[in-house]
């Protein structure tokens, strides 16, 4: 059955999207882990690596998406995005934003495989945007999502 037409990233539940594109980015074998991807944290505020085994390509589809739907977003805006409530024992808790060296080495492995790319200097600096190949392959997934969500019913 082909995917139907003219669907976006933004037509279809972000769960079922980012589920599918980490197990794309999974098998396309484009994206290296790097060798320390068990044992860190997503955020200065856990205690504890995460559980999942594939949370890196999970976290990569993840940012992907939020490039595509919002552009010029910088490593800023994403570390805000991921971060959370830090429990700090009897104080009140407190905000504290996730890993910027995580989700910058997740940008530049998306750099590589030329799904996203840094804006020019006079937009916005450092921040990033998604490339038209980067589109049209996340519309594709997307596409795969909604056609998996009409077979269901």
């Amino acid at each position: 059955l082909p995917a139907p037409r003219g669907v976006t990233v933004r037509d279809v539940k972000p769960a079922d999207f980012i589920k599918l594109y980490a197990e794309h980015l999974k098998r396309s074998g484009k994206m290296e882990l790097p060798n320390w991807w068990d044992i860190v944290k997503t955020a200065s505020y856990k205690e504890h690596s995460p559980v999942d085994a594939d949370w890196y390509y999970i976290r990569a589809a993840s940012i992907a998406r939020k490039v595509y739907l919002r552009e010029n977003t910088g490593i800023g805006a994403l570390k805000k995005v991921y971060g959370g409530a830090a429990r700090r024992g009897v104080l009140r808790q407190r905000f504290q934003t996730a890993s910027g060296g995580l989700i910058r080495h997740i940008l530049h492995q998306l750099e590589e495989m030329k799904v996203v790319e840094k804006c020019p200097e006079g937009v916005n600096k450092g921040g990033r945007r998604i490339t038209s190949h980067g589109q049209t392959d996340l519309d594709r997934i997307a596409g795969q999502v909604c056609a998996s969500a009409s077979r269901r019913v």
